[in-house]
């Protein structure tokens, strides 16, 4: 079951819990062992061979689990780029990676229990039982975060900006557990924006596609005043947009980036740093760039004025 992006909803009969940013997973816990399978239902128990540690925690019983595969930073918030150090899929990661990044399923849903199937339950009754199964289980490889009915959605997704936690869920109570995307279950992601200026553009393809940009290469000034690429984006654009954005820096080109060190890469045409943009992203890493990057308009500040992305350690 899959979420619907929207806004907080009001009103009785919801309930909410925070988004962990994870790897989304079905976990099936059997007598004869523990499957991991990926949203798409690739086989993924060799890659989170930590996990067959459901098997103890369930002491002897069977269940399905919905949930993300979550690797925690230093800070104990789950980390999707800490999380990536365990791909590729498939492999069993080496006993020192899975040392210094071992996971845990942030269960936030049963949807089997003994052989029974709880898919035409209501959610209300789903997460009751697996509550249960959360306050029998020692602290270990299964966390089952808790959800609030009827709290007030806003004040939650207020609270996941100000802790970095992803954003929140909020689902209906009397939702039954049903494959596919769903509006019954609602993602309310927490974004954060940041300041960079444009240094160069690649042009849009495809039809109707001429004289439009179709991604922008941002670059953010470190403290020593350098410029350096921060990431790609390439969504959020009108049409509007992406014509206005040709129009704009086709008159500002020049031959060679403007920046402390020269990217890799070819297809890039290089403009003078005139313009900032404002740019929302999930996450940024030094070296892997933005995350989920979208265009959100260009800004006042000059290029001397901006800064770089915040990394959260």
């Amino acid at each position: 079951m899959l979420v619907t992006l929207g806004k907080p909803p009001s009103g009785p009969g919801w309930a909410t819990e925070y988004k962990w940013d994870g790897f989304r997973s079905i976990s099936r816990v059997t007598g004869s062992g523990v499957d991991v399978f990926t949203r798409n239902g690739a086989h993924a128990s060799s890659t989170f061979p930590e996990l067959a540690g459901l098997q103890d925690v369930l002491d002897g019983r069977e269940a399905v689990l919905d949930g993300e595969i979550v690797a925690l930073d230093r800070a104990g918030r789950p980390s999707f780029s800490r999380l990536q150090r365990r791909w590729p899929m498939r492999r069993r990661p080496a006993t020192a990676l899975l040392r210094d990044v071992p996971v845990r399923l942030f269960a936030f849903d049963l949807i089997g229990l003994d052989g029974r199937d709880l898919t035409g339950l209501p959610y209300a009754r789903r997460r009751a039982a697996l509550d249960e199964i959360g306050r029998a289980a020692e602290p270990g490889v299964l966390v089952v975060p808790p959800a609030w009915e009827d709290a007030d959605s806003h004040d939650m997704l207020a609270a996941a900006r100000e802790h970095a936690v992803e954003g929140i869920v909020c689902k209906r109570v009397d939702s039954l557990y049903v494959p596919g995307r769903s509006k019954a279950w609602i993602k309310c992601p927490v974004r954060q924006t940041v300041e960079l200026v444009i240094v160069a553009w690649s042009p849009r393809r495809g039809p109707g596609a001429a004289e439009q940009i179709g991604t922008l290469l941002m670059a953010g000034r470190q403290a020593d005043g350098e410029l350096v690429i921060v990431g790609e984006v390439g969504t959020g654009f009108s049409a509007v947009e992406r014509r206005r954005l040709f129009q704009l820096l086709s008159v500002i080109a020049r031959r060679t980036p403007a920046l402390a060190a020269e990217p890799g890469g070819s297809g890039w045409n290089w403009v003078e740093t005139a313009y900032v943009g404002e740019i929302a992203y999930r996450e940024y890493q030094t070296g892997r760039g933005l995350r989920h990057a979208s265009w959100k308009g260009l800004r006042t500040r000059e290029a001397g004025e901006v800064g770089m992305p915040e990394i959260v350690e």
